[in-house]
């Protein structure tokens, strides 16, 4: 699904960008959010669990969504858990140690 939405994005964003490869880290908790002013105005989220989603998707899978255990719950909760397929082994993150993680 993943390649079929860089493909559309190409038409918008320019030749050359349909090469992009995503992949996500998911992951559910607490944030903080605010604006900050500068040159330009961003909307940014702060906390462990972004940091935890930084973590993730940077130890994750091109076109793949890499899910943490918190979110797996929720999902679980909502009747969605064929929605996950476990992670054969466990997730070294910088700051979090092993971490069962799920796509």
């Amino acid at each position: 699904k993943t390649y079929e939405i860089t493909r559309a994005l190409e038409k918008t964003l320019g030749p050359g960008t349909g090469d992009l490869q995503l992949r996500f880290g998911l992951n559910s908790g607490p944030v903080t959010a605010g604006v900050l002013r500068g040159e330009k105005s961003r909307f940014q989220l702060f906390g462990d669990t972004v940091n935890t989603a930084a973590r993730m998707e940077s130890l994750g899978q091109i076109c793949k969504i890499q899910a943490s255990q918190s979110t797996a719950e929720l999902l679980e909760k909502s009747g969605k858990s064929n929605w996950l397929n476990p992670r054969d082994d466990l997730v070294q993150a910088k700051g979090k140690g092993m971490m069962q993680t799920f796509w």
